[in-house]
């Protein structure tokens, strides 16, 4: 293995670990929600009225609901473990790029379908689009490491291939 490909694993480790610990930090953040809400709403003083409005709207919301169908808050808890389990998966890519790029791709996959889906659902569920943009936010911003990832792979393949050539 030369420098160029130690450089560009070592760079395509970051890219993983960074989707991993968003994904993870995503997901156990899922479980308190309404700590989470109670804590925005107490310290959301600095943001917009409208913002702040909202903020409020969905403490209450998840407030009521908690006393009253506590249930329904095992969505979240498996929305919760979903991001973990996702966290998980990107350990493969982290140990071998190459075998594992589909793994990329799918990220990549997923990272893009959160547009739509935070435009589509969050219309037909009366989001404010400010919060619709917020959710499109993390697709893009997740997509950007993994197309580095993705772009370092094929570089790597290329490398291997190249240099495979020159042993034989």
């Amino acid at each position: 293995m030369n420098t160029e490909e130690k450089k560009l694993r070592l760079h395509s480790k970051i890219y993983v670990c960074t989707i991993i610990v968003g994904l993870t930090i995503s997901g156990l953040t899922a479980f308190p929600l309404e700590t989470e809400m109670a804590y925005l709403v107490k310290h959301s003083t600095i943001l917009p009225s409208s913002l702040q409005n909202w903020i409020e709207a969905v403490y209450q919301a998840l407030k009521a609901t908690n006393l009253r169908y506590t249930f329904l808050s095992y969505g979240t808890d498996w929305l919760a473990f979903a991001h973990v389990m996702l966290a998980v998966l990107f350990i493969g890519p982290l140990k071998d790029p190459i075998k594992n790029k589909w793994v990329i791709e799918f990220g990549i996959i997923c990272c893009i379908s959160v547009i739509p889906l935070a435009l589509i659902a969050g219309n037909v569920r009366q989001i404010p689009v400010f919060w619709q943009m917020i959710d499109c936010s993390f697709g893009i911003i997740g997509v950007i490491p993994l197309i580095l990832c993705r772009i370092n792979i094929k570089k790597i393949e290329i490398l291997e291939e190249h240099y495979g050539l020159w042993t034989l």
